[in-house]
């Protein structure tokens, strides 16, 4: 089965099973989240190498991590300034990534330029309560060719991706057509001061109303 419904509780349990065993074996999985759809995979070297290949990136550029909690973060080896701790607890969960030092249990290619590790609480439900339910991480890219228009929905990923669906490498989590909603803001707390690395649905105004001189 590749296309698997995810807006019910009932969808929600029926899909973690299959994801589980698809994931197990390398699987890569599309799936809605609180902005837009994303591709993802286990953060092992392997998976994420095709999930590069999938989407079509070039080697260098890392994807971000969703997590169902701070706890997980931490659990991998990701470090929280001050900064990064006032601006988890004011937006997490929701569409705030955060770039943070460590992470050494996690693969070498996920880690950017800064020395960092993307990272975000999703507030997508479903997607919390699977990756909860997993106990480890999900990359997460946009589902999207390099380049290209994020896909809205189920029918357009299947369009961009069939190859993969038709061999059953990328299994996609049906949660509905998804609204217009610009991307995480990305916030690079590697260094003594936050900055904003992508604009994004959390305005600047508004990080700098929930945490005052802590935010970038």
């Amino acid at each position: 089965m590749t296309t698997l419904p995810f807006l019910t509780a009932a969808d929600r349990m029926a899909a973690l099973p299959i994801v589980r065993a698809h994931l197990a074996r390398g699987g890569l999985l599309a799936y809605p989240t609180e902005t837009v759809y994303g591709l993802g995979s286990r953060a092992r070297d392997a998976d994420v190498t095709a999930l590069a290949a999938l989407k079509g990136r070039r080697p260098g550029r890392p994807f971000l991590l969703l997590v169902s909690s701070r706890r997980m973060a931490e659990e991998h080896g990701l470090l929280f300034s001050a900064a990064a701790t006032a601006l988890a607890e004011a937006c997490w969960p929701g569409p705030l990534t955060l770039i943070l030092p460590g992470g050494g249990k996690l693969p070498a290619t996920l880690c950017g330029a800064e020395g960092g590790f993307a990272v975000r609480w999703t507030s997508h439900r479903g997607m919390s309560e699977l990756i909860r339910e997993l106990g480890e991480p999900l990359t997460s890219t946009s589902a999207n060719r390099t380049g290209g228009p994020t896909a809205p929905g189920v029918g357009a990923i299947h369009d961009l991706f069939a190859t993969a669906v038709a061999a059953g490498t990328l299994v996609i989590l049906d949660g509905g057509v998804l609204g217009n909603v610009p991307p995480s803001t990305i916030v690079d707390c590697t260094g003594p001061v936050p900055r904003i690395v992508r604009a994004g649905a959390v305005p600047r105004a508004e990080l700098q109303a929930r945490v005052g001189r802590m935010a970038p």
